[in-house]
């Protein structure tokens, strides 16, 4: 099942998607929004299967889905938290500053508290406002969860997962240096994040959602030419499971919460730095990366961060090459 949400108030209308993202339709009153789908789910989610299958036999009202007209699926969030999975990404970081890499990164997931008041629609625009700040892409994968109870184990907190899609993560590079160094963590340099058009229920993905990872190719598109094809079911040290667990350790977590897994990122194949797409790799899912990977490599970074002008494009396609989650295509515009 595929669920979106139209650009309505601020919250959104909730509507069901086609599995090829052709049509929609609208749920019945009770559940205008994701939101509170989500909140009454045992209720909701089996009406909105039978919305969804009654959409793929042209047997209720539907009309085309637009992802333009899209919201984020979510607005806005009672929680965003974003973990760093993928710790080959970490490890490269930290080598590019000479930094020590602790051996329970390994063991013990990082993860942050992210602004969730505000998610950009797919298609807004990035803001840019200072060349300084080093405005950065990063493509993530996220799901979205049922309520958690405080200390749930692994396979609880993987039970509560009710959706999957995808996320760029808008850093500011410039600002996140001076932010840690405070012993605080982020605020400034994490502004509003972009959401996939579509959400989808982890059983719709077939053997593409096994493990509590999503598998397949992350397609990362810079002003029209492949920067980053890195597999998000590889080299994915935590799985979801894994992160809401963390996060639940000493604290419930409410439905609608979004869990992000940080940059996807993949080794290369002798174990160490990825290559470029056009130099045969998997590229990358930020630049910071390219620009860690230049300078382990070459001594300096020569990659500039997004300006003006540039155009991101970030999706999932599936084996016949239709996109599974829609695609988040952002300009960067001056504010």
């Amino acid at each position: 099942m595929k669920l979106a949400s139209l650009k309505h108030g601020r919250d959104g209308r909730l509507v069901v998607v086609s599995d090829d993202l052709a049509w929609c339709a609208a749920p019945p009153l009770a559940w205008p929004t994701l939101q509170s789908a989500l909140d009454d789910w045992h209720h909701a989610e089996p009406v909105l299967r039978g919305v969804a299958e009654s959409l793929s036999h042209d047997a209720v009202p539907h009309s085309r889905f637009h992802e333009r007209e899209a919201a984020a699926p979510l607005p806005r969030a009672y929680q965003w938290a974003d973990g760093s999975a993928y710790v080959n990404h970490v490890a490269l970081v930290r080598q590019a500053r000479g930094a020590e890499m602790p051996a329970t990164f390994w063991t013990d997931p990082l993860m942050y508290q992210g602004g969730s008041d505000q998610f950009l629609a797919p298609r807004d625009p990035i803001p840019f406002v200072d060349d300084a700040w080093g405005l950065d892409l990063e493509a993530e994968v996220v799901v979205v969860t049922g309520d958690v109870p405080r200390g749930a184990s692994r396979d609880e907190a993987l039970a509560a997962i009710r959706l999957v899609g995808l996320v760029n993560d808008v850093s500011l590079r410039g600002l996140i240096a001076p932010e840690l160094a405070k012993g605080f963590g982020f605020v400034q340099s994490k502004p509003a994040s972009a959401l996939s058009p579509v959400f989808v229920t982890p059983d719709a993905l077939g053997d593409r959602w096994r493990d509590g990872k999503l598998h397949g190719v992350l397609s990362v598109d810079l002003d029209g030419q492949a920067f980053g094809r890195a597999d998000a079911g590889e080299d994915m040290t935590f799985d979801f499971g894994t992160l809401i667990a963390h996060l639940a350790k000493t604290r419930a977590i409410g439905a609608g919460s979004i869990i992000g897994s940080g940059t996807v990122s993949n080794r290369g194949t002798d174990g160490g730095p990825g290559l470029p797409v056009a130099a045969g790799g998997r590229g990358y899912s930020c630049i910071a990366e390219v620009r860690v990977v230049e300078t382990i490599t070459g001594g300096a970074a020569t990659t500039p961060f997004l300006r003006p002008g540039n155009v991101v494009r970030i999706e999932m396609l599936d084996e016949r090459h239709h996109s599974i989650f829609g695609a988040i295509e952002q300009a960067v515009v001056a504010d």
